[in-house]
């Protein structure tokens, strides 16, 4: 289903995050601390279905596909506002999914249309 930007905002089942960018030129640099979102995770990503064997190898790469997830991810800065930013592929998503829990995410992919801005996200299992 689609969300507003305002929709995805007030989701209940949406979630607290921080969104980083890494240095484009020199990894070695600490991530930009974009600021703070909201993310509200739509389910698993599902390939195309005419995709062949070979599109989903090379779009999966050596990540399991059950770590790809589909979200909306809204900054909470005002569009406009020096605080807005848009998330990009390439960025980080720490989502604070308990009080003692944050899950890191990398977004891979996005698809804009009518409604906004779709992401594919990709879980990093690793500890934190």
């Amino acid at each position: 289903m689609p969300y507003s930007r305002q929709e995805t905002l007030a989701h209940p089942d949406v979630l607290d995050c921080t969104i980083y960018r890494p240095d484009e030129h020199d990894p070695d640099v600490e991530e930009q601390d974009l600021g703070d979102a909201r993310i509200l995770i739509t389910g698993s990503f599902e390939p195309p279905v005419e995709w062949d064997a070979r599109q989903r190898e090379d779009y999966f790469g050596e990540e399991d596909p059950t770590h790809f997830v589909m979200a909306r991810i809204e900054s909470l800065g005002e569009p406009g506002k020096p605080d807005f930013f848009q998330v990009d592929n390439g960025d980080y998503v720490a989502v604070q999914v308990s009080l003692s829990e944050v899950v890191m995410y990398y977004v891979y992919d996005h698809e804009d249309d009518e409604h906004g801005r779709h992401y594919v996200l990709i879980r990093d299992d690793e500890e934190l």
